[in-house]
């Protein structure tokens, strides 16, 4: 994605918050104009409607995400620490609120409801996730470090939604510690004992 003005980064921000919040029918581009502190007008300017406004968000999400995953690629060697690393990441943002929820797990449940230039942009992430997830799982595998019950495909799927489902499960429960207990059981299953 190209860069954005400083105002319009804030009207990302904003809306993330707001979805995160409420979903995509949960806001409105007042409730952006009220935080931020700008006309309705402005934001129309920056992003005409709000499916071009969600659809930068996910597209946002997806870049920086993968730019995350990239740096994993490169810093961390071992593909078990890889997978730690990325429910790490996860676990911190959760426990200090930051980044309680991924934003395209959240889109995705209302993913019949939502304008089909954002359901596309969701179904990305998940394929790029899921791609990525496989590789790593996959990779292990050939070292002999975890063990596949299935495919490294279908594996990285249940990985992915068990991530996301624990996101849910520390929502449900307003209890950050709950996501760390699930994912880590989920770990567990793969990783062979030397």
């Amino acid at each position: 994605m190209d860069a954005l003005s400083p105002k319009a980064e804030d009207i990302l921000s904003c809306a993330r918050s707001l979805i995160l919040a409420g979903g995509y029918d949960g806001f409105s581009y007042a409730d952006i104009s009220e935080v931020v502190g700008i006309r309705k007008a402005s934001i129309h300017h920056h992003f005409p409607n709000k499916a071009d406004l969600v659809k930068a968000l996910v597209v946002r999400h997806r870049e920086a995400a993968e730019a995350g995953i990239a740096t994993l690629e490169r810093e961390v060697a071992d593909p078990v620490d890889k997978l730690r690393a990325y429910m790490g990441y996860w676990e911190g943002c959760i426990a200090d609120t930051s980044v309680p929820f991924c934003v395209c797990a959240l889109l995705a449940s209302q993913l019949p409801a939502l304008p089909e230039s954002v359901a596309f942009e969701v179904r990305a992430y998940f394929r790029s996730l899921s791609a990525w997830l496989a590789s790593v799982l996959d990779r292990a595998a050939r070292q002999g470090s975890i063990l596949l019950h299935g495919t490294a495909a279908a594996e990285a799927e249940t990985f992915m939604a068990t991530i996301h489902g624990a996101m849910l499960s520390a929502r449900a429960y307003g209890d950050a510690r709950m996501f760390g207990l699930i994912t880590r059981q989920l770990l567990e299953r793969f990783v062979v004992r030397q």
